[in-house]
């Protein structure tokens, strides 16, 4: 062979191959898909977590102001509105709706926990709190003493 014919192979084959390209595009979809997915549930993790923060801060809120003013308090889970509402007295001292921060799916064991003035749960044994959204989810249980366990 002449070298005038060995570096007109070397020019040919600096380029790419259709069948090349498309491989690489497909492996590229395929990360980017991996990659889109773990980042939707991430996304609905931290919406869960968010969520579980601001219902537990709730049920303490009406534990404190039972205890503060000595005034029965009560919480109450309403499922279908997917609400979280306090209530002291005729007042409502405290309130999240989860649908319309995070499109957190709401349920609950009971409709609603009362507490004391001496800050202990009427209606509040083993009561659980569930927060969903797609493949995420937490579960809150307030206990006998209306404490709340994440």
């Amino acid at each position: 062979m002449s070298p005038s014919r060995k570096h007109n192979r070397r020019r040919a084959r600096r380029g790419s191959v259709l069948i090349e390209q498309v491989t690489l595009l497909a492996l590229l979809g395929i990360f980017a898909a991996i990659t889109i997915r773990s980042g939707a549930r991430l996304i609905d993790s931290v919406h869960v977590h968010g969520a579980a923060r601001a219902v537990a801060d709730l049920i303490a809120l009406a534990r404190e102001e039972a205890y503060a003013t000595g005034a029965r308090t009560a919480v109450r889970f309403d499922v279908p509105a997917r609400r979280v509402v306090v209530h002291a007295g005729t007042d409502t001292i405290g309130r999240y709706d989860l649908g319309q921060h995070d499109d957190v799916q709401l349920d609950s064991s009971r409709d609603s926990i009362a507490y004391a003035p001496s800050g202990l749960g009427y209606g509040a044994a083993n009561t659980r709190v569930i927060l969903s959204k797609g493949a995420s989810a937490e579960t809150l249980t307030v206990s006998r003493l209306g404490r709340v366990k994440r």
